[in-house]
């Protein structure tokens, strides 16, 4: 284990204060997913800048795993939908049934109460059942006939996705991949992590996620969030990350460009990489490196590769100094 359960609301007045919680999940998720250290450090950008994860890789390289660890560290409710064809809105925002012993309607809450939500294989659902969750991931709500109810301010879902080309896998609509703050690929690991991760599993569980503690609570988590948005941005840096998205708008093979509500998304991970690397402020180099994560996914048109354009643009904008 790495932490006991914390207790209290951690407060975090600066960048210092914050390093200790995240080299500490940064290890831990480390010897949970050998030989990714990059995709941990997007992961936890993702988390900080208070985003949603979409996973879109193959089956067996440890996306439900990663994401039961993530949801073990940050403690609180951890709730999971396993996406079929036959999955309905209510089972994901739950319902209201009639208690006919206290002659009134009863409200059952659905697995989206929770402070971390993992929706394996999302695109497996109906277009009707994913759409259930556009309200819960934009504003951290649901509305059940016609009554409004809040979810965990630090609300954050993780979904995975096979490839569109698998059997019985519906495309996920652009309304749904906007509100993603990340698309994330594990790959295969190398030769001699496969090697580690085939002895890790002889007569030892020491790294797998029931070993994994909480060092965050829902409340400290949601305090975290706060601080990462107080990262400095200068005016320079606003003004390029504008630049770069109507870059992106206006390349011929662009169909779908990024919206306003995807450079907010951008610039909020810019500010949690800073942070995960000890500044307070951001750098366009900042922008640069979450660029490719953050971007594709929000964008569509005619090409099949969304890393390529985003690249592109980046380096046909004028950089800051």
């Amino acid at each position: 284990m790495i932490a006991s359960q914390p207790s209290g609301v951690t407060q975090f007045q600066n960048v210092s204060s914050v390093m200790p919680i995240v080299e500490s999940m940064r290890v831990s998720l480390n010897q949970l997913i050998l030989g990714k250290p990059q995709v941990i450090e997007l992961v936890l950008a993702c988390l900080l800048a208070r985003g949603h994860l979409l996973f879109d890789d193959l089956p067996g390289l440890g996306k439900t795993t990663l994401a039961k660890g993530l949801a073990a560290q940050v403690g609180g409710r951890f709730g999971r939908i396993q996406c079929t064809p036959d999955l309905l809105p209510s089972d994901v925002t739950g319902f209201n049934i009639f208690n006919q012993r206290e002659h009134e309607f009863q409200f059952m809450p659905g697995p989206v109460f929770a402070d971390v939500l993992l929706a394996d294989e999302i695109n497996r659902a109906t277009p009707r059942a994913q759409s259930a969750l556009f309200e819960a991931m934009a504003e951290r709500q649901v509305t059940i006939d016609g009554q409004s109810r809040r979810l965990s301010p630090s609300f954050f879902v993780i979904a995975t996705q096979n490839p569109v080309e698998s059997h019985g896998a519906y495309p996920l609509p652009e309304a749904q991949l906007d509100r993603f703050a990340m698309r994330l690929k594990i790959g295969y690991p190398d030769r001699a992590v496969e090697v580690d991760l085939l002895a890790a599993q002889i007569g030892s569980a020491a790294h797998s996620v029931e070993s994994i503690a909480a060092v965050l609570t829902p409340e400290s988590l949601d305090r975290l969030q706060q601080f990462v948005e107080s990262i400095h941005v200068a005016e320079s840096v606003r003004e390029y990350l504008v630049d770069l998205g109507r870059g992106i708008r206006a390349h011929p093979m662009v169909r779908l460009g990024v919206s306003p509500r995807g450079l907010i998304l951008w610039q909020r991970v810019a500010q949690a990489w800073a942070c995960l690397h000890g500044r307070d402020f951001v750098t366009p180099d900042d922008v640069q490196a979450v660029a490719v994560p953050t971007v594709p996914v929000r964008i569509t048109g005619d090409f099949d590769d969304g890393d390529v354009i985003v690249q592109e643009v980046i380096e046909q904008t004028k950089v800051p100094v």
